[in-house]
């Protein structure tokens, strides 16, 4: 067969589709990657990929910038023929459905997350929600990766009747990738954050518990790694590192040594994403989890056995988590995080997302391990 794959970038494409890509390649299928070319562009040629780059402006709302890359995508697939096609995130899967459609390609296109405009009500929701409807339409098989977003879907009518769909664990986590992690030893407890620095990431509140907690103990440490574009934050966190409360690594390529190194991811986001990567990671290394009780977060943690969740955008219930964690003796935190490691084994492998793409795509697999559905 001959696979498509519309994405935003080639540094998503490796870091969470990877394993879905070799799969392809190693049962004898061309794989063509259409997307922004940023990091890991020669990695992915390596695996077997052929590139073609596009120009999403993911962020963009210009209509006459959108109506270019449905025009794009339409040229690109016209020449190519693919025999299916596979879409993540939602301008890929909006106009590259869209396109799809009109071509009569088979697609299968999986939903990352909403997003904040998608989740607000307003003009943009309108548009994003018909959008969305639009490309899932004659779909194949529509992939979810949290109930809620399955959920959203179902409630506004966005899947039409009859159309399958299938929930995935997210993007599952590779566990040779992400192995468990002897847990610190020494006196100091660390706690980390990782994210794009933004609101809704909860680094508000991560900042919140860093202060308070440094008032309290001087057996502590808050690190943060993320990208931070917004001149606010940026001043801020450059004075809270000044007071020594945080310590800022900025954007990491290599998370590992962050994880080996701290004792709880304390991630208490609230952005509406289909599950968190980084809390998969964190947990598969064995580390314990503090998250908000929020799609996409919830869903990887056992409340009280493998971390602890809280009450979403709460200050308060997101400090007394961090102090309730600082009670709890070295031995009692390392099983915390080794429970974690056994609940992603159990749940999130990312084999089994593979294994689900292979038998929606490719017909790999029996009709009684399939947990497709319809609407």
């Amino acid at each position: 067969m001959k696979i498509a794959i519309l994405i935003n970038d080639t540094t998503y494409a490796y870091n969470l589709r990877r394993e879905i890509i070799q799969r392809f390649i190693e049962e004898g299928h061309k794989v063509y990657i259409v997307a922004e070319i940023l990091l890991f562009e020669n990695k992915l040629e390596e695996m077997g990929c052929q590139l073609i780059g596009v120009q999403i402006g993911r962020r963009g709302t210009n209509p006459l910038s959108d109506l270019g890359l449905l025009l794009t995508y339409r040229k690109i697939l016209k020449k190519l023929k693919p025999d299916a096609v596979l879409t993540y995130n939602i301008k890929p899967t909006s106009y590259g459905g869209m396109v799809c459609s009109m071509l009569h390609i088979p697609y299968y296109p999986n939903i990352t997350g909403l997003g904040t405009p998608i989740e607000n009500p307003g003009r943009i929701q309108k548009v994003a929600i018909a959008l969305y409807k639009t490309g899932v339409r004659k779909a194949e098989c529509v992939f979810f990766q949290n109930s809620d977003n399955l959920k959203f879907f179902q409630e506004r009518r966005m899947l039409l009747p009859g159309r399958k769909y299938r929930l995935l664990p997210g993007s599952g986590v590779n566990l040779k990738t992400y192995p468990l992690l002897p847990y610190p030893e020494g006196e100091k407890i660390r706690f980390l954050f990782v994210a794009r620095i933004m609101k809704e990431k909860g680094i508000d509140l991560f900042l919140a518990a860093a202060r308070q907690i440094m008032q309290e103990r001087d057996d502590c440490e808050f690190h943060i790694c993320g990208m931070c574009d917004d001149q606010k934050y940026m001043e801020i966190l450059n004075s809270e590192q000044e007071k020594g409360i945080i310590v800022y690594h900025g954007q990491q390529k290599d998370m590992l040594p962050h994880y080996q190194s701290c004792s709880c991811l304390l991630y208490p986001s609230y952005y509406p994403e289909g599950m968190s990567n980084v809390l998969l990671e964190a947990a598969a290394s064995g580390r314990p989890l503090i998250v908000a009780d929020r799609s996409g977060c919830r869903e990887i943690v056992d409340n009280e056995e493998t971390g602890y969740i809280v009450p979403v955008n709460d200050e308060k219930a997101t400090i007394e988590a961090a102090q309730r964690f600082l009670q709890l003796s070295p031995e009692e935190r390392k099983e915390m995080g080794i429970r974690g490691r056994k609940k992603v084994e159990r749940e999130f492998d990312r084999e089994l997302v593979v294994d689900a793409y292979m038998e929606e795509v490719c017909g790999v697999g029996t009709a009684e391990n399939r947990s497709s559905e319809k609407v």
